[in-house]
């Protein structure tokens, strides 16, 4: 009967185990140190994005992401990457946008949403990943050169005025606009080719959809046209 109940024993103390392993961190690691001069703080001034960085023994740096909110600090995934990374957040202060530098020419872009337990992620992968595979279903896709690097999101600038000076009459905080870039490597027949060089499509925070407004229409034509 003994033996019966071991396997149920280690079971349940693997699942405790795991559980313990998995709750997220409080505060970060020893060894990292913040830098002030990357510190960003949302409009309503409740919120301050710390970024903390630690030298390892190669010489290379590793960052770490923390939103302080109410002396409660969170990190934000994901974590020890190799670049510090830029934050913008909406007028009302309940979204942040995070634009992670990855590589030379490269970044990834990142959406948090305001919960009861401070910023979490607001979609299940990377926001740059979301609008690359949106391009992908557009007829603009089937007329350039497919990109294989210098793979890049960026936020357009305009979330402090809801797009204003794009012309755009938008709701507070209700959008924001991404631009994607890629290039296409150099070999024996070309040279690098820019691709797709600053397409721009329109993200509904509220919804979770991805629309191409028609004043993009004139700007997305000359963004794919090869350089």
């Amino acid at each position: 009967m003994a033996w019966k109940c071991l396997p149920s024993s280690i079971g349940l103390l693997l699942i405790f185990t795991v559980a313990a392993s998995a709750e997220p961190p409080t505060v970060p690691p020893d060894g990292y140190a913040i830098k002030d001069e990357y510190t960003t703080t949302s409009p309503d001034g409740a919120t301050t994005i710390e970024q903390y960085v630690k030298e390892q023994d190669t010489g290379d740096l590793l960052w770490q992401i923390w939103a302080r909110r109410a002396d409660t600090l969170t990190r934000l995934d994901p974590a020890d990457v190799e670049y510090t990374a830029g934050f913008r957040f909406t007028n009302d202060s309940h979204w942040l946008v995070r634009v992670q530098k990855t590589g030379s020419g490269e970044a990834d872009m990142y959406l948090y949403r305001l919960g009861p337990a401070g910023f979490v992620a607001a979609t299940a992968k990377p926001l740059s990943d979301l609008a690359w595979a949106y391009l992908k279903m557009r007829p603009d896709w089937h007329k350039i050169r497919k990109p294989d690097f210098h793979i890049a999101a960026g936020l357009v600038k305009g979330v402090d005025d809801n797009y204003h000076w794009m012309g755009e009459n938008w709701p507070d905080s209700r959008y924001i606009v991404i631009s994607l870039s890629g290039d296409v490597l150099p070999n024996r027949k070309h040279g690098q080719i820019l691709s797709v060089h600053g397409w721009h499509c329109r993200y509904d925070l509220q919804n979770g959809r991805f629309d191409v407004p028609g004043d993009f229409a004139d700007d997305n034509a000359k963004a794919i046209v090869p350089e």
